[in-house]
């Protein structure tokens, strides 16, 4: 065989065979071991500062599907896990890489027998705190509860403010000295504001200190829904589902959680105006940018609220949560949930 035709028929057989390939060409065991995942949606940039946030070619990775309206991520760190909720199917999942989903909790939320009342029975936000418990807005039990992801026992922090029950709690956030903020919209009862069930003059926004005692900190929102703190705990943001005035809330708080002033931080009406969803679940960057649900997907703002790009997944988007090494980003999005890599970890994970 000429020299020429055997150097041709050897480069073939390496490149069938990948001998020849370069190290950063090659496959790890464990992506070869991996599960094939769909892939969904898109990312869309508004400002060329977005893709050094998100990449430009950034893969949005269908992990689960299935379920009514998917809500609540949390990253459990201590087992390498994510926690949802399917609201209106009572029931918590669990999914991790190695296991995928799981059914984690039934109900979730609301255990007694009448239904007959609620919209939404199970539980909706989510928040792991560093010790191992994890803080639940019981949309359908009413309360904010913490329970243990190990035996999966629950204990009731507030249920009532000046002895009236809550309307159907939705998102919860921690602060690092143990103040809790939720959101108390009447989403998780039939016929919603009109419920005979309410019993809240308002749709409101609280803080649950650490004696137990409660606090309405905003009373003026017509649906208070998503929540979060800024990193330097000193802002806390509050979306409003309302299609008629969607915003995006700033409150600044003190170092006793008391409201010092109050701000519209963004506006999302010309969005509502041409896509599906709202201001609604919320997560934020460790340099102070805004994952936020919204019309159109997931919307990412700088910390002065300018708009950046969108994380679209073709559904609408319910809620986030950062996990894995804090530069994975979870998304609950109607019927399933999904995941996308980004280059700046969560608050609370290293830099």
């Amino acid at each position: 065989m000429p020299h020429a035709v055997r150097a041709i028929a050897l480069l073939l057989s390496c490149t069938l065979l990948n001998a020849c390939a370069s190290p950063r060409d090659t496959v790890s065991p464990r992506e070869a071991a991996a599960p094939f995942r769909e892939s969904v949606g898109r990312v869309v940039a508004f400002d060329p500062a977005f893709h050094a946030l998100v990449p430009k070619d950034a893969r949005i990775e269908k992990i689960a599907d299935g379920f009514t309206w998917s809500e609540g991520p949390a990253w459990i760190q201590d087992g390498h896990y994510l926690l949802f909720n399917d609201v209106p199917a009572n029931t918590m999942h669990r999914w991790s890489e190695t296991d995928g989903v799981s059914v984690f909790l039934k109900p979730s939320g609301y255990a007694g027998p009448d239904l007959d009342g609620l919209r939404e029975a199970g539980a909706n936000g989510l928040e792991a705190e560093p010790a191992g418990p994890v803080l639940l807005a019981d949309s359908g039990s009413r309360l904010i509860a913490r329970f243990d992801p190990a035996t999966k026992r629950r204990t009731t922090l507030a249920a009532t403010f000046e002895g009236k029950r809550f309307n159907s709690p939705n998102d919860i956030a921690r602060r690092s000295d143990g103040t809790v903020f939720f959101t108390d919209p009447p989403y998780g009862l039939k016929d919603i504001d009109e419920s005979p069930l309410k019993e809240q003059p308002v749709n409101g926004v609280y803080r649950l200190d650490a004696d137990g005692s409660v606090h309405l900190i905003e009373g003026a929102l017509k649906f208070p829904n998503g929540v979060a703190l800024s990193p330097d705990e000193r802002t806390l943001y509050v979306a409003n589902s309302d299609r008629d005035h969607p915003v995006w809330m700033a409150y600044r708080i003190d170092a006793r959680g008391e409201v010092l002033d109050r701000r519209v931080f963004a506006d999302a009406t010309d969005l509502a105006s041409a896509a599906e969803g709202a201001p609604d679940g919320l997560c934020i960057a460790r340099d102070g940018h805004l994952f936020a649900s919204a019309p159109g997907g997931l919307l990412v703002m700088d910390a002065d609220g300018k708009r950046l790009g969108m994380i679209e997944t073709g559904a609408r988007v319910s809620n986030c949560a950062f996990g894995d090494d804090g530069r994975t980003l979870y998304l609950t999005s109607h019927a399933f949930v999904a995941r996308v890599r980004v280059n700046l970890p969560g608050v609370g994970f290293a830099p």
